[in-house]
């Protein structure tokens, strides 16, 4: 069964005025999938798949009715089909998800000016601020979901709780299609009957090491001794959970969102040798590293390259260039030469990727001679077109040959 499936669900049907729980957590249900069921509204209902339909693909996201089969996000295609035989399988389109994320996030941002971002299709808001003129954060809330649907015709849960933890999983308890308020007086109720997973940073490992302990709930955690934690997982996760057991997280809803790197990479449907088909992906990847640094409006000093096998076996290889730049032309330059310096005498690629790191500031090419000056002029150009017609409006002449079937990952 899937983790969200939409079973257990909990909702606050009525506004009960409390004032407590104001930061939310929003978060859009079944995204990327409810964003293609808009082109194909025939399917609703039925168990959909987006993802590439290849032996080698994985499920970029599924509608309620997969992952009642047991489907996530993340699975390989190969066992989310024998789950589910019967999905239908739909191509991602990133451009779209991209168009109707930024619509959401426009929304909330004339609730609030306090909203972080999370991702694509989540967003913490602390509603202080909002209280006096939109009323209850349950109130705000139904607002939030009922603008959404009718402005995007899509469907987001939201919780509500008095620290960001606690909105989170509210959220979570909330989906499909559902509103969660846990007022401050009530979060250790709402918290300590919650299976120990529930706990953020409790992967599986973590969570192996604390059942042995007997700790099966959040409320078990919370009567466990620190010590006793400590000496299960560590003096900094110990504390961590412990805190959040007891419903503390001082953490607030901070509007900077520092990315630390941007990169795409690409698992082909075959393994590929041809050096020139591969020169061709770098550029690709390169082209998307690019666009997404001037969207974002900062730039890189490092590029990566990162080199699967047919074997496994995974090697990166590194950079630093003399200026940051935002320029995919140069991006693909440096990840170029790492390739020919690390092909291993033309070896099988499984999969390849680009990545751009040491982000900053986005002052590139201000200096007294700027050698990149044609090519970022030519990029910000084609990047206007692509907003406006779409990302296969205009590509590099090299790209416009012979497709291979691959699927490609977006960090």
């Amino acid at each position: 069964m899937s983790k969200q499936d939409g079973r257990g669900r909990q909702v606050t049907d009525a506004d009960s005025g409390d004032l407590t729980a104001t930061v939310l957590h929003v978060d859009m249900d079944a995204f990327y999938a409810s964003v293609e069921l808009l082109r194909r509204p025939e399917l609703r209902g039925k168990p959909v798949i987006v993802g590439h339909d290849s032996a080698r693909s994985v499920v970029t996201a599924a509608t309620y009715e997969a992952r009642r089969y047991g489907v996530n996000s993340a699975m390989p295609m190969s066992l989310a089909l024998q789950r589910c035989p019967n999905a239908i399988v739909l191509e991602p389109h990133f451009e779209l998800y991209a168009a109707a994320s930024k619509q959401v996030m426009g929304i909330l941002d004339d609730v609030t000016p306090l909203v972080e971002r999370l991702s694509i299709d989540e967003a913490f808001l602390d509603v202080t601020g909002a209280l006096r003129l939109m009323g209850s954060p349950w109130q705000i809330g139904a607002a939030i979901r009922e603008r959404v649907l009718r402005e995007t015709q899509l469907v987001c849960s939201v919780g509500a709780g008095a620290t960001k933890f606690v909105a989170k999983l509210a959220s979570s308890r909330s989906k499909p299609d559902g509103l969660l308020v846990v007022p401050r007086g009530e979060t250790i109720d709402f918290l300590h009957p919650q299976p120990v997973s529930a706990l953020w940073g409790v992967g599986a490992t973590t969570e192996e090491k604390i059942t042995r302990l007997g700790i099966r709930t959040v409320g078990d955690l919370a009567t466990t001794p620190v010590d006793t934690l400590r000496r299960a997982i560590g003096d900094a996760g110990a504390e961590r959970l412990h805190e959040l057991a007891w419903g503390r997280d001082p953490r607030p809803v901070s509007t900077e969102r520092e990315e630390k790197s941007i990169g795409h990479e690409t698992t082909f449907e075959h393994n590929v040798s041809d050096r020139a088909e591969l020169h061709r992906e770098l550029l690709r990847l390169a082209d998307g590293v690019g666009s997404r640094l001037r969207t974002a409006g900062v730039t890189a000093r490092t590029v990566v390259l990162k080199l699967r096998f047919g074997d496994f076996s995974t090697i990166t290889r590194s950079r630093t260039l003399a200026e940051p730049t935002d320029v995919s032309r140069r991006i693909y330059e440096a990840a170029r030469e790492l390739y020919d310096q690390a092909s291993q005498n033309g070896r099988p690629v499984r999969l390849i990727g680009v990545r751009a790191e040491q982000l900053g500031g986005g002052a590139a090419g201000l200096g007294l001679w700027d050698d990149d000056e044609q090519w970022r002029d030519a990029e910000r150009t084609v990047d206007g077109i692509t907003e406006r017609f779409g990302s296969a409006a205009l590509r590099p002449a090299t790209l416009l040959g012979k497709q291979t079937r691959r699927r490609m990952r977006i960090e």
